[in-house]
């Protein structure tokens, strides 16, 4: 056989020879039981978070659905302090779907993991009739500890903190949408999805007191994530259109397409509001690290109110604010 059966989620021998042939072997469990037992060898704070894929389509330019399910939930774990340990992965697939993709998504589940340093102990399969799906959603939970003395919360920001990002932005969704619509860019556009706890870890462990909060720029761009920020602390946020880092091609297909980058999504980056005394000194840092050398200082919390602007190229200021609708569905 060579594509997805409905058997293949009945719970019988065609899904016990799916598990056991293809998926068990890949993440090295031990066994086939559906729920797992792991040692914490914790005694703080546990994060837990859960998320679904359903991008389209399902292999795209610097990534696939795969390694995206993995990054997406090590760095939902690792904005909030976390320290990412496990995950589960759960397949809804739908029958007719390609075995030999099957293969390739478990094989950059699997390899995205052990980069970031996660184990995969659990999952689930079910298949779904042919018309009714669209190939392939993933669904992961994600459990990490948080180290002594982490404690991140918009309510921490204070006038001065200075904002912090770690890459450019609109890659990931630009990468999508080209592939979506079949548009080509010189050089092309790749998304930026990967795992960011090892640099958010080595800020954590030299400066955990200096910073306020984190969050990662997903759907909803740099602008959603900002106005949620300024409206939980209730403060104002100040950004400059000259210092976040935007590449030439994303920039030209934003113009082209009449989108605006600051909404599209990201998959590799984070925003950090640090204290201000530190900001150029936890730059430094990210900039030595292979994901944080485009990082940069882009703005300042500049009083209360819960606002966010945005001083422009040309020295006028406009109302940032979160994204009214949907800009790009099954993006992530």
């Amino acid at each position: 056989m060579d594509k997805i059966l409905l058997g293949h989620g009945s719970g019988g021998k065609l899904m016990y020879e799916l598990i056991k042939k293809y998926i068990a072997p890949i993440f090295e469990l031990p066994s086939l039981m559906d729920s797992a037992i792991v040692s914490l060898n914790h005694s703080g704070k546990i994060a837990i978070t859960t998320d679904s894929y359903t991008v389209s389509p399902i292999f795209f330019p610097g990534g696939d659905i795969g390694d995206l399910a993995i990054n997406g939930t090590v760095n939902d774990l690792a904005v909030v302090g976390a320290v990412p340990l496990y995950l589960t992965v759960g397949f809804i697939l739908e029958e007719g779907f390609p075995l030999s993709d099957f293969e390739k998504i478990l094989s950059s589940i699997s390899s995205s993991a052990k980069k970031a340093g996660v184990k995969i102990v659990a999952g689930d399969t079910k298949v779904v009739d042919k018309g009714k799906g669209d190939g392939i959603f993933i669904n992961t939970s994600g459990i990490g500890v948080i180290p002594e003395g982490v404690e991140l919360s918009p309510l921490k920001i204070e006038m001065g903190d200075k904002i912090l990002i770690s890459g450019s932005i609109g890659n990931h969704g630009i990468a999508v949408m080209s592939e979506r619509n079949g548009f080509t860019f010189e050089p092309p556009v790749l998304s930026d999805t990967r795992a960011l706890n090892g640099l958010i870890d080595q800020i954590m462990k030299e400066f955990t007191p200096f910073v306020k909060v984190m969050r990662d720029p997903t759907r909803g761009g740099l602008a959603t994530t900002l106005k949620e920020l300024a409206l939980e602390s209730l403060k104002d946020i100040l950004i400059y259109e000259s210092a976040i880092p935007l590449h030439d091609t994303v920039k030209g297909a934003c113009e082209l397409l009449g989108l605006d980058p600051l909404y599209v999504a990201n998959e590799g980056i984070f925003v950090a509001i640090v204290k201000a005394d530190v900001a150029e000194k936890i730059l430094q840092l990210m900039k030595s690290h292979p994901f944080g050398e485009e990082s940069a200082i882009i703005g300042e919390v500049t009083g209360k109110g819960g606002k966010v602007l945005l001083k422009t190229f040309i020295g006028g200021t406009r109302i940032v604010d979160m994204l009214p609708g949907e800009q790009l569905p099954r993006i992530c």
